[in-house]
């Protein structure tokens, strides 16, 4: 597929995204492979507008996240988080979402090192079908130096697709596409927003 191709199929994401407000104050990241061999892709550009659709929204960076091409613009400040997917999986698209349910459970079960979720429906969107089947995302720390926090995020990747939540930070997912990296974010957000809801019943 061209890479025009795969810019639009990005944009198209954002827009969905920025939509329900999941890019608070130029917040989040997205990535798209565009190649394997050797790996370049996608990713946004720091510091812009996410509800606003430019010719200077992404640029194409190398399997390192350097820019492919001179350019101005500069690569979203977690892009060594899309990175550690590509080099280690055959995922094609990443994304990375600040929210405050994202955040408020990852607080909540930071301690725990995950949180996990059995007997809700939306965790078929992991591929997990049987009736005893548990979710577990693993909840890592947010470390202020990028490359530090990169390499602890690489060590919990462990399939093709998937999700890690940062403390206090965001959720980053991959999967083989954007529909499928999509689908497994908004399951997360569907799961972190039940889990809330049960969390403050309990408290009554």
């Amino acid at each position: 597929m061209t890479l025009q191709y795969k810019w639009e199929e990005l944009a198209d994401i954002k827009d969905e995204l920025a939509s329900r407000d999941w890019f608070m104050g130029t917040s989040g990241n997205l990535a798209i492979k565009v190649q394997t061999d050797p790996i370049e892709f996608l990713v946004t550009a720091s510091g812009k507008d996410k509800k606003k659709r430019t010719s200077e929204d992404f640029l194409l960076v190398d399997v390192d996240g350097k820019a492919v091409e001179s350019t101005h613009l500069t690569p979203s400040a977690e892009t060594l988080l899309h990175c550690a997917i590509y080099k280690k999986t055959n995922a094609g698209c990443s994304l990375h979402v600040h929210t405050v349910h994202n955040n408020v459970i990852s607080e909540l079960y930071g301690d725990q090192g995950s949180v996990s979720f059995q007997g809700i429906e939306l965790i078929k969107a992991f591929g997990m079908w049987e009736e005893d089947a548990i979710l577990s995302i693993p909840i890592i720390p947010n470390h202020a130096h990028i490359p530090r926090l990169a390499e602890e995020f690489a060590s919990s990747i462990s399939a093709d697709k998937g999700a890690i939540l940062i403390r206090n930070h965001g959720i980053t997912v991959w999967g083989k596409d954007g529909f499928e990296a999509k689908k497994l974010l908004e399951a997360c957000e569907f799961l972190f927003q039940y889990q809330l809801a049960l969390h403050q019943i309990n408290l009554k």
